[in-house]
């Protein structure tokens, strides 16, 4: 006789309560176990010990696996197969980024500093019941995945371009919620290709910090360094200068242009923005750096201020110049960081505040991981082989010189 819909919610409830839930983790387990043999032996073609036609390859073995529930910590045994690999669907990983959101939202939780929003979004991740043991053993392997790739080396290619800039976000520290900066360094080997370098959390207007982020860099075995590519602050350029000495400084266009914009009123704003752009569009070196004088001279009536800070700014905002015209649009500005600002952002948003610096870096860290092996297993270049050659032309051959062959006059030969 089929029970009815109170009856099965008593029952459930009676399964739940009886010996602190160990009932229904052993149903649970056996059927997620259940379900796992199914797949496998679909994947397989057949049952242990089965002969059949359509059999793709054998078990060899099971391992152990770790799964967390509503209503605790489950393990359960994955088949091993001799050929190829097996991993049951309904216990697809997910990705690292997840992985460390749900870590982040689950410290939060635990240490007793969330929100109602954090508490909905607990709910709302399938967290409800996980424990403090669980969290620890998450942010563990996190943060072991995190420091190796952070101090991974990076002396196996020069790295002519560095990217270097930063997003900011809310974190609480001894009960205080201030703003730290996330910082990003990334930078386009000599074959093109993009990496991101490091990250790290701190305060990013000072140059105590700046230049301990470059010094880590340095010691992990960045070189070849020939134009750092970031915005103006001053404990950035500071920095720069004295941990990489002898790299040109480029400053961020875009950067530049919301600096000079502030000091022009809206309605004049287009027109001086399409002026300085003109700088830009020039084809050559010296007309790059001859047209910023000939701009600071148009704007220099009207708009003293902007034509001084142009004046100012026109070596660092034309270094870009002395490099590969192929090059210009793709060193002039931070741009190529904007895409990795936001995806950080939108990740850390969900969380808002964060319990401490650690939980920011985590996240962080994995999303730019994530970033960083999608650009490493993409056959797209940033920039081509062939124009990064041109960074570095090979010297000239020294030829030995030619020698001369000097003729000999023979005696004639007497005519006979």
């Amino acid at each position: 006789m089929a029970l009815d819909q109170s009856a099965l919610l008593e029952l459930v409830e009676m399964l739940k309560a009886s010996d602190d839930g160990e009932v229904m983790r052993k149903m649970l387990t056996t059927m997620l176990q259940a379900l796992i043999e199914a797949e496998a032996t679909a994947h397989i073609g057949a049952a242990p010990h089965e002969r059949t036609d359509s059999r793709t390859t054998q078990r060899n073995g099971t391992r152990d696996k770790l799964v967390t529930t509503a209503a605790g910590d489950l393990t359960v045994r994955i088949p091993k197969v001799r050929t190829g690999s097996f991993f049951p669907a309904l216990l697809a990983p997910r990705r690292r980024i997840d992985v460390a959101l749900h870590a982040v939202v689950m410290q939060a939780y635990v240490e007793g500093v969330s929100t109602r929003r954090v508490d909905d979004l607990v709910v709302a991740m399938g967290g409800t019941g996980i424990s403090k043991s669980e969290v620890s053993r998450i942010c563990a392997q996190l943060d072991r995945d995190v420091a190796v790739w952070r101090s991974r080396p990076l002396d196996e290619q020069a790295f002519p371009y560095v990217f270097l800039d930063a997003t900011y976000c809310k974190v609480r520290i001894c009960q205080r919620v201030v703003s730290q900066a996330v910082v990003i360094a990334t930078g386009v080997s000599a074959d093109g290709r993009r990496e991101v370098l490091g990250c790290a959390v701190g305060d990013s207007e000072t140059e105590v910090f700046w230049t301990e982020f470059l010094r880590s860099l340095r010691e992990r075995g960045l070189d070849g360094v020939q134009l750092v590519i970031s915005d103006s602050h001053r404990g950035l350029t500071n920095a720069v200068g004295a941990v990489l000495q002898g790299t040109a400084w480029q400053r961020c266009r875009v950067h530049f242009m919301r600096n000079a914009l502030a000091k022009v009123n809206k309605g004049h704003a287009e027109m001086v923005a399409a002026t300085i752009r003109t700088i830009f569009a020039q084809p050559k070196p010296a007309a790059v750096r001859g047209h910023v004088e000939t701009v600071a001279g148009m704007l220099e009536g009207q708009f003293p201020a902007v034509a001084a800070l142009l004046r100012d700014a026109k070596a660092d905002l034309t270094a870009f110049a002395d490099f590969p015209h192929a090059h210009w649009t793709k060193i002039w500005s931070t741009n190529p960081l904007e895409r990795l600002n936001r995806e950080v952002k939108r990740r850390t948003d969900v969380v808002g505040i964060f319990p401490n610096t650690d939980a920011l870096l985590r996240l962080s860290a994995c999303v730019l991981i994530e970033a960083h092996d999608e650009w490493q297993d993409s056959d797209r270049r940033y920039l081509s082989e062939e124009s990064m050659a041109l960074l570095n032309p090979p010297p000239a051959t020294l030829l030995e010189p030619r020698t001369s062959t000097t003729t000999v006059d023979q005696p004639a030969l007497a005519a006979g």
